[in-house]
């Protein structure tokens, strides 16, 4: 073999191996391409769970604010009935004079 050939068959030898390398650089690039669309598709999804639990919390919160127990209602009406006695006294009071 001559230089000319041998130069040759290094350059085909070269070129075969910038093919494969390319090939696999291919295959990968689609592989990560398809792991980046399921990490878009599963970010998307937990961005929704993510706004949906807020909106819980918030709806929680609010009827946490609001609920009223019993001891509340209990303690309203004894309020309320020594307010009542308070008015019925001082009404006494001012029809006494």
């Amino acid at each position: 073999m001559d230089a000319t050939e041998e130069a040759l068959n290094l350059f085909s030898t070269r070129i075969r191996q910038l093919i494969f390398q390319y090939d696999e650089l291919k295959k990968e690039h689609a592989t990560l391409e398809a792991r980046l669309m399921a990490c878009r598709q599963e970010n998307e999804t937990l961005q929704a769970q993510l706004v949906q639990a807020q909106k819980d919390y918030d709806r929680l919160k609010t009827a946490k604010m609001l609920e009223v127990t019993d001891t509340d209602v209990e303690s309203a009406q004894k309020r309320l009935q020594k307010l009542i006695r308070d008015v019925n006294k001082c009404i006494t009071l001012l029809s006494e004079q």
